[in-house]
């Protein structure tokens, strides 16, 4: 495994950038997945913050083991303030996503049943990069200022959050106008009019 300091050639960032899209892909749908099969009735309130539960427990397990493979690369565990500061702040905007996504799962749930994951991911998702973008370009302003950025970068952030609109509105799931009307069924032996 490579280190961020290596060389391309023995970095495969790649693979962990695409492990993060599949793994940040099926997040929402599976959470939703799990937030339905919580109880219901008197606690359908209560089942994103149920499923939210267990999500903080899977990270709390990823700790223990990101623990254990600093220890098995021989890490001398030195940290800086800054490092810490900066990380925990990262930690607690992760936390607060997770669960602003968990009651916006709930809160769609009330509109798109079991499809409210292709109503909000395209929406969180697309939305992110570009709110990324923004925070990354403020914090470290781009060479030649922001009149230097290229028309197409601009218009790639504009797509983006139109594309999430576009996709959110019209996904299949999410087109259908409501509960599926009743199928009105022949009786078996229609009598024939007299």
């Amino acid at each position: 495994m490579g280190t961020e300091n290596s060389g391309a050639s023995s970095n495969p960032w790649i693979l962990w950038a695409l492990l993060t899209v599949f793994s940040w892909g099926v997040y929402g749908v599976i959470l939703h997945k799990g937030r339905g099969y919580m109880p219901m009735g008197p606690e359908a309130p209560h089942a994103g913050l149920k499923a939210f539960l267990f999500v903080c427990l899977a990270y709390a397990l990823i700790g223990v083991a990101t623990m254990a493979t600093l220890k098995a690369r021989g890490s001398n565990w030195t940290f800086t303030p800054a490092g810490i500061q900066w990380s925990a702040v990262a930690g607690v905007a992760g936390a607060v996503g997770a669960f602003a996504l968990v009651l916006a799962l709930g809160a769609a749930s009330q509109i798109y049943k079991g499809a409210a994951a292709a109503a909000v991911m395209p929406i969180v998702f697309a939305g992110a990069p570009v709110v990324n973008t923004i925070i990354a370009m403020a914090l470290h302003p781009p060479e030649g200022g922001f009149k230097s950025l290229p028309l197409p970068f601009v218009l790639g952030c504009v797509l983006a959050a139109c594309g999430a609109f576009l996709v959110a509105k019209f996904a299949p799931t999410n087109t259908s106008g409501g509960a599926p009307k009743p199928a009105v069924i022949a009786p078996a032996n229609p009598t024939a009019p007299q």
